[in-house]
């Protein structure tokens, strides 16, 4: 991919995903296949904040950690090579997870994603999550490309 920015059309043609569960709005910052801050709006309008809590909503700590796989994904693929292109990738695992501070309606989270291993499907990713300059969430992901290109 030429793009230094993916926009919400361009995430929408990698990613399966579909409202409410694509949380990632943009890609800025892309080092094809290496690294990526991927752009999240926290709205008072998400679902989960219905439920998590209606009092004192707050971003659920495991849809952070699956914006940062997304973001992975999407810069992820900005190298791939055509054969690659459109094949499903599993989150495999969640190391060092560490949640520091909360997510609130307004605010814009910054999802910093560093690939750090590759061995032929697997690759291992190095996230964070910021908002402003508040380290909110960090762990390493590992994934794998499946060999599919439709669920």
């Amino acid at each position: 991919m030429e793009n230094t920015v993916l926009y919400i059309d361009d995430i929408k043609k990698i990613l399966p995903h579909r409202y409410p569960f694509l949380l990632v709005d943009r890609v800025i910052d892309i080092v094809p296949g290496q690294s990526g801050t991927g752009i999240k709006n926290v709205t008072a309008n998400e679902e989960f904040f219905q439920g998590h809590f209606p009092t004192s909503p707050v971003m659920p700590g495991v849809l952070m950690l699956e914006a940062m796989a997304q973001t992975a994904v999407l810069v992820g693929a900005t190298a791939e090579t055509e054969e690659l292109r459109g094949q499903i990738v599993f989150l495999t695992g969640i190391d060092d997870a560490k949640f520091k501070n909360q997510v609130i309606p307004g605010d814009q989270l910054h999802i910093k994603v560093e690939k750090v291993a590759q061995r032929g499907a697997f690759e291992k990713w190095k996230a964070s999550v910021y908002v402003e300059d508040k380290l909110c969430v960090s762990a390493v992901l590992s994934a794998m490309k499946s060999g599919k290109t439709k669920l």
